[in-house]
């Protein structure tokens, strides 16, 4: 099969290099010619495990090239994957579409012989149906058919997620389309993953209701994690017990300082102004949106009391900048909102991260920015973990305290076992557990044996 991939950011990327390794013969398109000049020296714009050895495997097999030629890209296509960005619009939540109906004209301008025009960028419900509209305006002689394809990628984890998926959803109302999808997806029909076929409008909410779940599971894990820390109970125990019910399972139920990303901020906002649209306000959705971004400003005042009430004239060492580990994307990550937080009470900060620095430092300023984890430490009053990367998960804890001013520790994301780091002499502070010794250690040994 032959793919055109509009838009070379994470989806498209991941998406593009993934469809080149099930056979297909792909070309990557964008309009920025320095991003495609990257490309072509091998150079990937983005972190993500495993993705430069995958593009550069593919491009030797001459199956993955890049160009910012749209009009030969589409015109010798079977399928025209659109996965350009949607970012929220200011005030309200809207999903800004401009992207991908730009990216609809042109396609629609370059159709030589039947496509398949496939969404696979998060769309509010009916996008489908207007990129249809439009394009039949534009081109009533062109023969093509629109197909929604919702990607659901996990950062970091991406190419496995692509390669071996829970299910792939598919949309549309035309059986000639459904051929070529199954088509391209035929090697996961093979290993007897799921390929679902709904219609335009419920692949489209399929996504949304998906992320808006997820977020909706963090969300009330971090405010069980607030309610374990009044009553003396371990919200990881909790989680643990919560997660062995199949109803309910174990992900997503890990206690932090609250959901960001490219996804699930701009998503729950997409869909809360659906709903709204739609005369059936989600009141779950709403309460989610304003639990998280309470929570990411609660964990600022966290650290604060942490050093006693007060960070003026300190300097906290930060490990951890981006959303999530294993990535480099750092939108609406919780340090966006920690930092300036700690900087606005009084303190300095000095950060660290293993790949989220070069973006951070667009968006944060007067930071220290450290090389590595125990530079950031070195003379400052206090440790923030933020992020989860797993070189933070064995620090050299006496190393850490000989560099820290005060053995001062606040562990945003429950890497350590509290009764050790209290035993190793640290004034620790976690999420969601007591600071006393932990009873329930041997039911959870008892469960995993």
């Amino acid at each position: 099969m032959r793919i055109a991939m509009i838009g070379t950011g994470y989806v498209g990327l991941v998406s593009g290099a993934c469809f080149s390794e099930f056979g297909s013969d792909v070309v990557c398109v964008d309009m920025d010619s320095k991003k495609i000049e990257r490309l072509e020296q091998g150079e990937i714009p983005i972190y993500e495990p495993g993705l430069e050895e995958l593009v550069a495997g593919n491009v030797r097999a001459d199956r993955l090239a890049f160009t910012t030629d749209i009009a030969s890209a589409v015109k010798s296509a079977d399928a025209v994957f659109i996965a350009v960005g949607t970012p929220s619009r200011r005030g309200g939540g809207h999903a800004d579409l401009g992207y991908v109906f730009s990216a609809a004209e042109q396609i629609a301008d370059a159709l030589d012989g039947y496509t398949v025009v496939v969404t696979k960028s998060t769309v509010p419900v009916g996008t489908g149906r207007k990129v249809e509209e439009l394009m039949r305006a534009r081109r009533p002689d062109a023969e093509f058919d629109v197909a929604s394809n919702p990607e659901f990628l996990r950062e970091g984890s991406a190419i496995n997620d692509f390669m071996r998926p829970d299910r792939v959803v598919v949309g549309t109302d035309s059986e000639r389309a459904r051929e070529i999808l199954r088509e391209i997806y035929r090697p996961l029909f093979l290993m007897e993953t799921p390929v679902l076929f709904f219609t335009l409008e419920t692949a489209e909410l399929t996504k949304y209701a998906s992320n808006a779940f997820l977020a909706t599971k963090i969300t009330f894990i971090n405010e069980i994690a607030d309610i374990c820390e009044q009553v003396g109970a371990n919200v990881q125990d909790v989680a643990c017990g919560m997660g062995l019910d199949g109803r309910i399972g174990s992900k997503f139920l890990h206690a932090g300082p609250g959901y960001g990303g490219s996804c699930f901020p701009k998503d729950t906002m997409a869909l809360r102004r659906t709903a709204e649209e739609s005369g059936t306000p989600s009141q779950i959705v709403q309460a989610v949106i304003a639990v998280n971004e309470g929570r990411k400003r609660r964990m600022a005042e966290k650290v604060v009391s942490a050093c006693g009430g007060s960070v003026t004239g300190m300097t906290i060492a930060v490990l951890g900048l981006t959303f999530k580990p294993n990535t480099d994307d750092m939108r609406e990550a919780p340090s966006l909102e920690i930092i300036p937080a700690l900087q606005a009470s009084g303190a300095a900060v000095k950060a660290y991260d293993p790949e989220g620095i070069g973006e951070a430092r667009k968006l944060l300023s007067e930071v220290k920015w450290c090389e590595n984890a125990y530079e950031a430490m070195d003379g400052s009053d206090a440790l923030v973990i933020i992020t989860e990367w797993n070189e933070f998960r064995a620090l050299d804890l006496s190393r850490v305290k000989e560099l820290l001013n005060a053995p001062v520790l606040v562990d945003l994301r429950n890497i350590y076992n509290a009764d050790e780091m209290i035993e190793a002499g640290f004034d620790y502070h976690s999420i969601g557990r007591p600071r006393s010794r932990e009873l329930t250690l041997g039911t959870r040994a008892e469960v995993a044996e």
